[in-house]
């Protein structure tokens, strides 16, 4: 994990960013996730997702892109210095709300057991790579006092 003066995060354990902006950006005591999909670092393979030969999505299993989101969303979380528990507010993208957005619900409620963060889904037709969730994330981690 890497971070700079101006609160900028990044994690050596998430997917890199498929853009010219960091995994996360610390804010007084609030830190802000950009959106976070289910690749895997140094990998263009994306669990849960298969490609024809001309790169359209043939299948995908949500239950499968949900689990890879929620472990890079904790890797970043974690290499910030933060923890699931910090968790306040969720965006929910789904790329199909008839055919995900129950299975991504019932995964949500089995990871957000003790933590309940505000939360938003919506539909988008579609993501930046051939992903069919992305979750953007804010979590409130008060700064600790050094003491003197």
């Amino acid at each position: 994990m890497s971070s700079s003066a101006s609160g900028i995060i990044h994690s050596s354990r998430a997917p890199e960013p498929v853009g010219a902006y960091p995994h996360a950006r610390r804010a007084g005591d609030f830190l802000f996730l950009s959106g976070v999909g289910p690749r895997q670092r140094g990998s263009k393979d994306i669990p849960g997702v298969t490609l024809g030969p001309d790169g359209e999505v043939v299948e995908y299993d949500i239950a499968v892109q949900t689990r890879s989101v929620f472990a890079n969303v904790r890797a970043i979380l974690e290499d910030a210095g933060a923890s699931w528990e910090d968790i306040v507010d969720v965006t929910v993208f789904l790329t199909s709300m008839k055919r995900d957005f129950k299975t991504f619900n019932e995964l949500y409620a089995q990871h957000f057991t003790t933590n309940k963060p505000c939360r938003t889904t919506i539909e988008v037709g579609a993501l930046p790579t051939p992903i069919a969730v992305e979750l953007k994330v804010i979590a409130y981690v008060p700064q600790r006092s050094t003491g003197a």
